[in-house]
């Protein structure tokens, strides 16, 4: 990693710094991107370390369907006071080692932060009060939902839909949420357009022209909130946009192959919150992860078969292969037959957690044995799983850096991306369905059309999207 000082404009005309610039891979060696382990581990006030030789749990849970408002805030906190309880009980019984919790604010609490905040607290004083009963060290992630999107077209970078999200990571924030994290929506606008009509070069404008900018503009906002409090800006995922490929994918309403392509770009995109001084560990729900870590050298949660309860996926071993927190993504708070759901998950996800750890203790070989039959077991059977192989992460993460604008990192990795897909197809490593072989040729040919200058590509792209769907000065157009 190379840490430089880079200015890039805010949305008054002023310029703010970006804390990094990272011109090379902390990772080269893909025999080093691996589970459990990465070049900068991240300590938490507790003393759990992230990313130094154990994989930690990460609980997500969310309430079963009912309305959130005044009148049932009382039945709200007693859910969250149960699946707090529940689970850190459950963590207990079973001796796990650590146990990271991610709160998922719902938009009423987000457009309410005074009840984010108090759940907030009532998650907290549970953690504190496992760890001084039965030492269980514990973090808390917290993840407002963007409330911008509410508004069509979105207002990006003023208005209250703004100000109550800010207000509610500065309140959690205050209150000891440790890791601020979020989904944004930056370009989702142009994005959602583009996916469905198979259309790279906007997929391209929202990820790494819309998307980019305004990453800039909320880490900034962000990474201040955590310094101000002492804590650690997080992460963020392009879960609405690469995770939203991935489902159409597995709907077959997009070819797979354009999804793994979505997937090596999204990166250049959550990549920016790093950029502007996140530490991680990166969002779970971020698949575009393993190739963050070969960047940054940061630590990173990740999912899986383990979110399976919120969406279905290609990636459920393979996504195991560089987590250092393995999550469940979100589950609501329901009955089955072995318990409330959340607690069912804690615990197969501590079970999950054993084995890698297992692995991890018998020493680098023993890790790596396992690392390649997670690999193995996906990478073959689907183009979004092989691209996120050691080593294509590896090669995907080099053609990003190596990229001397968010725009040519977006078209480049594109491109190596095809490559990848190409030859591994060719080689017989990889099944790619015949109906999709000429999408290979389509996308490639649009990526190359794609200009060096960033000023001309949108110059060509304002005309050809949807100008009502966003805003255009919104993201300093």
């Amino acid at each position: 990693m190379t840490v430089a000082t880079q200015l890039v404009p805010k949305p008054d005309g002023a310029l703010c710094a970006v804390a990094r610039r990272f011109s090379a891979p902390a990772i080269r060696d893909p025999s080093e991107l691996r589970f459990g382990h990465c070049l900068h581990p991240l300590r938490t006030r507790h003393g759990l370390v992230i990313g130094a030789g154990l994989v930690y749990p990460e609980l997500n849970f969310t309430l079963p369907p009912m309305l959130v408002t005044q009148a049932t805030m009382p039945e709200v906190r007693a859910q969250y006071r149960q699946m707090i309880t529940s689970a850190l009980q459950r963590a207990v019984d079973l001796e796990a080692p650590g146990l990271v919790v991610e709160f998922e604010t719902l938009p009423p609490m987000t457009e309410h932060p005074a009840w984010a905040v108090e759940l907030t607290r009532i998650l907290l004083e549970a953690m504190e009060d496992a760890h001084a009963r039965h030492g269980l060290k514990s973090v808390l992630r917290i993840t407002p939902n963007d409330l911008r999107e509410m508004e069509r077209p979105p207002r990006m970078r003023k208005g209250p839909l703004l100000e109550a999200m800010l207000e509610t990571f500065d309140g959690c924030a205050a209150a000891g949420a440790e890791w601020l994290s979020i989904e944004s929506v930056g370009g989702k606008e142009v994005h959602d357009e583009a996916l469905l009509n198979g259309d790279i070069r906007g997929v391209l404008f929202g990820l790494c022209v819309l998307g980019v900018r305004d990453m800039r503009f909320l880490w900034t906002e962000l990474v201040e909130i955590a310094r101000r409090h002492g804590v650690h800006a997080a992460g963020d995922t392009a879960c609405g946009f690469a995770n939203t490929a991935m489902v159409l994918a597995d709907q077959r309403m997009i070819p797979r192959v354009f999804a793994a392509v979505v997937r090596a770009i999204s990166a250049v995109r959550s990549l920016v919150a790093y950029e502007c001084g996140a530490v991680g560990p990166g969002k779970d729900c971020a698949y575009e992860n393993p190739i963050l870590k070969a960047i940054t050298g940061l630590p990173m949660a990740m999912e899986g078969r383990m979110a399976a309860c919120a969406h279905l996926s290609p990636l459920g071993n393979i996504a195991a292969a560089t987590c250092d927190t393995w999550s469940n993504e979100s589950v609501q708070n329901i009955k089955l037959l072995g318990g409330m759901a959340p607690t069912c998950s804690l615990e197969q996800l501590v079970y999950d957690c054993r084995l890698f750890n297992r692995a991890l203790a018998d020493g680098p070989e023993a890790a790596l044995l396992l690392r390649k039959w997670l690999v193995e077991s996906d990478a073959p059977l689907d183009p979004q799983a092989w691209i996120l192989t050691p080593e294509n992460v590896v090669n995907l993460a080099d053609a990003i850096v190596r990229a001397p604008t968010p725009l040519a990192a977006g078209r480049d990795v594109g491109l190596k991306a095809v490559e990848l897909i190409r030859e591994a197809h060719r080689n017989g490593q990889l099944k790619v369905p015949p109906r999709e072989l000429p999408w290979l040729d389509r996308i490639q040919n649009a990526l190359e059309s794609v200009p060096d200058n960033e000023e001309a590509f949108i110059a060509e792209m304002l005309p050809a999207v949807d100008t009502t769907r966003f805003v255009p000065a919104e993201y300093g157009l």
